[in-house]
């Protein structure tokens, strides 16, 4: 029998594994206020798939303020949200089987997200789910962040796997094209308000949620 095709499974975090993309918006939001930032809610799809750093840069010079610098207005935002995700979040459907799935067929499981490495450990020790993973990386690591592959290519390489072996699993558009643009099949699982979304037919494979990834789909996949 021929080998899998597919063998790397390779995550994105908010939004996919958590239930954490909603919080985003409420830290923003209320650390703005404190000090003074005039960016409305309306124009936070301004900085949508940048990293945190560069959204408070991008602040800087677009509604510049007194006082912290936006290092450090970066790290309060950081710190309210990883206090918040802890406090209300969760676990999306079906990740705790899916990743027990995986880890039964012996396929290597990766983490590849563009949220800062001190959020992506708290978050995924909180929840008990670091242990799933084979490696786990941030936009940190790299010098650009999604939509660009580099993340995604990172992790293939920590994991000793050819882009064509690797599945990434997305929720947002900058995500399944960063996959793609890494030469690596795609499952989208967009929410319920970008599910129509046209740009999602880059995506290999389609889903409403990771729940409906049993054993027979997981075949067709690796297949």
């Amino acid at each position: 029998m021929a080998p899998a095709r597919i063998h790397t499974f390779i995550f994105d975090m908010d939004g996919l594994l958590l239930d954490t993309e909603p919080l985003w918006g409420v830290s923003m939001n209320r650390v703005a206020d404190r000090h003074g930032i005039g960016v409305s809610k309306a124009r936070f799809k301004e900085t949508t798939g940048l990293r945190i750093y560069e959204v408070t840069e991008y602040w800087s010079r677009h509604f510049p303020w007194q006082g912290s610098t936006p290092q450090e207005v970066a790290d309060e935002i950081l710190d309210d949200i990883i206090e918040r995700a802890q406090q209300q979040g969760s676990a999306m459907p079906g990740v705790l089987s899916l990743l027990e799935l995986l880890k039964s067929q012996n396929l290597k499981i990766g983490l590849a997200t563009s949220s800062p490495d001190r959020m992506m450990r708290a978050l995924l020790t909180h929840f008990d789910l670091e242990k799933f993973f084979d490696y786990m990386c941030s936009a940190d690591e790299v010098a650009m962040g999604k939509p660009h592959p580099a993340v995604f290519l990172h992790c293939a390489e920590m994991l000793g796997s050819a882009a064509h072996e690797c599945l990434v699993l997305e929720d947002s558009v900058n995500g399944a094209i960063a996959g793609k643009a890494a030469r690596m099949s795609v499952l989208a699982v967009p929410d319920a308000l970008h599910w129509d979304d046209p740009r999602f037919s880059i995506a290999d494979f389609k889903l409403h949620s990771l729940e409906e990834i049993d054993a027979v789909l997981l075949k067709k996949i690796c297949a």
